[in-house]
């Protein structure tokens, strides 16, 4: 009887240690990894073999306490690694299953060496058509400033973080039209994006010098296609980045057409979008980007599709110059704006027009 007793508390006891043990070595098994100077959290992820579009946000929140404004890395600190596809082998089976379901990702030469390729995540925009507008471009390089002695100009950056908002309403089903392309400059990671003046626009049309020939052609070129997918779910996109004092750090802020309900509440999902990013990611810091109507606009007042008209910062202002150098940025910029399209097509449509 004794004998029995004993050997029931020992068997719970054992287990109850077991269980200890499994919890901490839960705790204790995630990966940890020293950043160096330079990394950025896309960067650090890749190097240790995660997809970091994946665990983006479980790595903010897991090492929130370490990071610069919630989203910079500090040379020399230490950084968990979110389990979720935490090896190369992980992810590669993962790739491996989406492929099996969803079919194997298309290659798209326009983004770039080492970003061709677009693979499914969802069927969530199927029969959405997206027209992207990066500003100025060709002979045109909007605006410029100077970083670390070296120019910088806002066609590039623009034209940047478009091609990887396309990447991302593309692995959505969305059919998307890039209008202003360049088939030298895929997706970079540099921090100095090369000036070039190369730029066309769709259908390799030359970029005229004249600017109201120029917006003109943009808008001609989004209107015979918002004519020739009639009846679709349609909507414009055009990226641009500011330039005002040097003083002046602004937040992203978003135009519609002032009396394009459908173009109101696109640019609504997306503010609203990154509202909440601000709220999670840097709860310390007021997120003052604003969404507004601006009908004077040429872009805005022309085109047919409802649209959003999205400023991304302060080219000559150094906190802003941070947001759009760093190419982590750039593809978080990116994936918030794609978040808000998703939130708007989810909220589907109002109305016949705009």
């Amino acid at each position: 009887m004794n004998e029995r007793r004993f050997s029931s508390r020992n068997f719970l006891l054992l287990i109850g240690l077991l269980f200890v043990g499994v919890y901490m070595y839960g705790q204790d098994s995630l990966r940890t990894v020293t950043a160096q100077r330079g990394d950025g959290i896309l960067s650090l992820l890749r190097k240790q073999g995660v997809n970091p579009y994946e665990v983006y946000d479980d790595f903010i929140a897991m090492n929130i306490a370490d990071l610069r404004d919630s989203v910079h890395l500090y040379a020399g600190r230490t950084y968990r690694i979110p389990k979720a596809s935490d090896s190369k082998k992980a992810s590669t089976a993962k790739q491996k299953t989406i492929e099996t379901k969803k079919g194997k990702g298309k290659k798209y030469a326009i983004f770039g060496e080492g970003h061709e390729t677009v693979v499914a995540k969802s069927n969530k925009l199927k029969g959405a058509f997206y027209y992207l507008v990066s500003g100025h471009g060709g002979p045109d390089p909007g605006a410029m400033a100077v970083y670390g002695g070296k120019s910088i100009a806002e066609d590039e950056y623009a034209y940047d973080i478009t091609l990887r908002l396309a990447k991302e309403l593309m692995s959505h089903g969305a059919t998307v039209y890039i209008i202003i392309r360049d088939k030298n400059d895929g997706i970079r990671n540099e921090r100095i994006l090369k000036i070039d003046h190369d730029e066309v626009a769709y259908g390799d049309k030359t970029i005229p010098l004249n600017q109201s020939a120029r917006l003109k052609q943009r808008v001609d070129i989004v209107n015979r296609l918002y004519k020739k997918h009639r009846g679709n779910y349609q909507r414009l996109i055009v990226t641009h980045v500011d330039s005002r004092s040097k003083g002046q750090n602004i937040d992203v802020f978003f135009y519609h057409h002032e009396k394009s309900k459908n173009g109101k509440k696109l640019a609504e999902s997306i503010h609203e979008t990154f509202q909440k990013k601000y709220k999670k990611y840097q709860p310390n810091r007021t997120y003052s980007g604003t969404f507004g109507d601006r009908t004077e606009l040429y872009l805005v007042r022309k085109t047919h599709p409802a649209m959003a008209y999205i400023e991304i910062g302060n080219i000559r202002n150094k906190k802003d110059q941070r947001r759009i150098l760093d190419s982590d940025n750039r593809q978080a910029l990116a994936k918030w704006i794609s978040e808000g399209v998703l939130l708007d097509f989810k909220k589907g449509e109002i109305g016949p027009i705009r």
